[in-house]
């Protein structure tokens, strides 16, 4: 049950993950702060992107990057402008609005994937899979009456569309992610996974310089300044180790992958509880009711899954 025990650590992972980026942009400009965190992102990887390419060191373990050229770094170079817009888009919301009401909208991807799979794939849900679902819509639907409370008006507040586009495509680089891996055989191409999570760093770093230098140089002096805080780092540590350890765990004998996938979704209980405890946010006890439906629902998309 490693494997398992991998997938929890990994979901704690992200919800750290999730509250050192709330702090890291907290009252700081946000391209800067994602820049930094591609190039932090992409300096762990590096390492084992040229240990793979120069030496037999890593070959035969799970730090091995293959090695591929222009027809296969086509599909990743499009992973990161999907997991990048995600990220701009989650970036911004993430700075304006609090965590407690970010993480349960974070929390419904799987929701989105389902639904993705049902239009791209053809998949067919059945019952509990509809129940989680339902439940999904529900909570989100409780979760803009607690944002009310809050002056967040969820209809015209588009700190709020910011997040659920994040989401949306962050559910669209999860399906994207099960067309990337699957076999050939299988209708898919066959990437090596560290192959994937090593290169879309580096892809996205290059593209955040261009957006760095274009968008916010020229009028850096006249928007929000951007000021260093050791948060920062922290953002790509967690992010980093939590993508590896979750890869890591789907490697090993037996794992599960709709068991790992659904206890990942349970980081949003870490950032909740730091929302709570160390951002101080309010309405907490009504958001918590909306939290325990999300879960609830990912629950019954994983019965429905067997």
């Amino acid at each position: 049950m490693t494997w398992l025990l991998l997938a929890f650590l990994s979901a704690a992972l992200l919800g750290f993950y999730d509250a050192f980026k709330k702090e890291a942009l907290r009252e700081n400009a946000v391209i800067p702060v994602l820049f930094l965190n591609t190039l932090f992102s992409s300096i762990i990887f590096l390492p084992f992107i040229i240990l793979s390419g120069q030496t037999e060191i890593l070959d035969n373990t799970i730090f091995h990057v293959a090695s591929g050229g222009w027809e296969m770094h086509k599909y990743i170079v499009l992973k990161s402008l999907i997991v990048l817009s995600s990220w701009v888009l989650g970036y911004f919301g993430m700075k304006h609005l609090p965590l407690t009401i970010v993480g349960p909208i974070n929390a419904t991807r799987p929701v989105m994937v389902l639904v993705g799979a049902l239009l791209v794939f053809g998949d067919h849900l059945n019952g509990w899979q509809w129940m989680g679902v339902l439940l999904a819509v529900m909570s989100f639907m409780m979760l803009s009456r607690s944002g009310k409370k809050e002056g967040i008006d969820f209809r015209h507040n588009h700190w709020i569309w910011m997040i659920v586009g994040a989401a949306v495509l962050g559910a669209i680089s999860g399906l994207y992610d099960k067309y990337l891996m699957a076999p050939e055989g299988s209708g898919g191409v066959g990437l090596d996974r560290m192959m994937v999570q090593s290169w879309y760093n580096i892809y996205q770093c290059g593209m955040m310089l261009i957006m760095l230098a274009i968008l916010w140089w020229p009028k850096h002096k006249q928007t929000t300044p951007f000021h260093w805080h050791w948060s920062i780092i922290g953002v790509s540590i967690f992010l980093s180790t939590a993508d590896f350890v979750y890869f890591y765990s789907l490697s090993l004998p037996d794992a599960m992958i709709s068991i790992v996938s659904m206890v990942r979704r349970g980081s949003v209980i870490v950032s909740f509880l730091f929302g709570a405890a160390f951002f101080h946010e309010k309405n907490l006890r009504a958001k918590a009711v909306d939290l325990a439906l999300v879960l609830l629902g990912m629950i019954f998309l994983y019965i429905g899954s067997h």
